[in-house]
């Protein structure tokens, strides 16, 4: 468990000070054609931000913006690799330290990708109990009433437990945080630009996993306020992602949600609304048109939950594998520019099928 969190004064992302300041593009001498790369780069990153911002209330926290929030991330990891690519900055040139953070900070998000797909092997466990519930239901028979019933009692039961896995994710995520003091940059303009951009794409990673844990684990004290400089441009596209989210997962546990995850909350209901009617193996031969409904209700709810995770476990496994790739690429490549090419932030140039 994360420890306790006055909502009234939530995680810092930075409580020493904003470590970035020593990489900022004041005094760093970049020519132009370097700074329209950083640009370019961070315009980018604030359309994808962008594109986060929910269209209704009604989206959070959904799986489908979830999938989106994992895309997204996945592009912001492959543009560093472009990035990589674009300044022509050759193996030999990076740093020691640099190689460091990198292989440390992709460590923590690969442990973390694995806690979510625990997570949704749980899920898809827990689901299994409403599929036979669904089956049992089609029948006539008021024992299959009572098998039903008592599918759906294990489906709450489980569904309400706590994940360990992902109880240990806050304490990753606060390991996380306290690794991302890149080292200074001295004498390198393209190396400046390399650690800003870096510096971008973890701040999305740490919002995305702090919000997709506190989904998964049913508390708002999962969540992480990032507090990010206005001289990012990139920054107040980021502020009010951020700022939306968090209220709105905020306010659903508020509200007494056992899951900000809409498709769960859906099924949830449902199963409360059926269970009265079929409790004690109730006659299956009187079944009222209002019983046949909840349960055709129940049935395209269990699929679309089924569904949506199914998509964004599909998008963390992919998310994992090309950040597990390209820390193998980087500890492998040779001292060439050529090689960079493949051990970028990300990149996913000859994936590999990893076991």
């Amino acid at each position: 468990m994360g420890r306790p969190q006055d909502p009234h004064h939530p995680r810092s992302f930075f409580p020493f000070g904003n470590p970035f300041r020593v990489i900022a593009p004041k005094g760093s001498h970049m020519s132009p054609q370097l700074r329209a790369l950083l640009q370019a780069f961070e315009a980018r990153l604030t359309d994808r931000l962008s594109k986060l911002m929910l269209k209704s209330k009604e989206e959070t926290l959904s799986l489908s913006w979830m999938t989106k929030a994992m895309e997204s991330l996945l592009d912001s990891y492959n543009d560093i690799r472009t990035l990589i690519s674009d300044l022509e900055l050759p193996v030999s040139d990076w740093d020691d330290k640099w190689i460091e953070v990198y292989l440390d900070i992709s460590r923590k998000v690969l442990d973390i990708c694995n806690a979510f797909s625990s997570e949704f092997s749980r899920l898809n466990t827990c689901n299994l109990s409403l599929k036979y519930a669904l089956h049992n239901l089609d029948g006539t028979s008021s024992k299959l009433f009572v098998r039903a019933c008592s599918s759906l009692d294990d489906w709450k039961q489980h569904i309400h437990s706590m994940n360990p896995r992902i109880e240990k994710c806050s304490t990753i995520l606060d390991n996380l945080m306290r690794s991302l003091d890149l080292p200074k940059v001295k004498n390198s303009a393209k190396g400046k630009i390399l650690m800003q951009a870096m510096y971008g794409v973890k701040v999305q990673t740490a919002f995305v996993c702090s919000v997709f844990t506190a989904a998964f684990s049913g508390s708002p004290k999962k969540l992480i306020d990032l507090d990010v400089a206005d001289m990012y441009s990139w920054a107040p596209a980021f502020s009010r992602l951020q700022s939306l989210i968090n209220d709105e997962i905020r306010t659903n546990f508020s509200n007494g949600k056992f899951s900000v995850l809409i498709e769960l909350e859906v099924v949830d209901a449902i199963v409360k609304e059926l269970n009265p009617s079929i409790q004690g193996g109730a006659d299956a031969t009187v079944q009222t048109e209002s019983l046949l409904k909840t349960v055709e209700e129940l049935g395209k709810a269990e699929e679309k939950l089924s569904k949506g995770l199914d998509l964004l476990a599909k998008g963390v496994d992919q998310f994992f594998k090309v950040v597990l790739t390209s820390r193998s690429d980087l500890l492998s490549a040779p001292s060439s520019a050529k090689a960079v090419k493949n051990c970028g932030f990300g990149g996913n140039a000859n994936l590999k099928v990893v076991s």
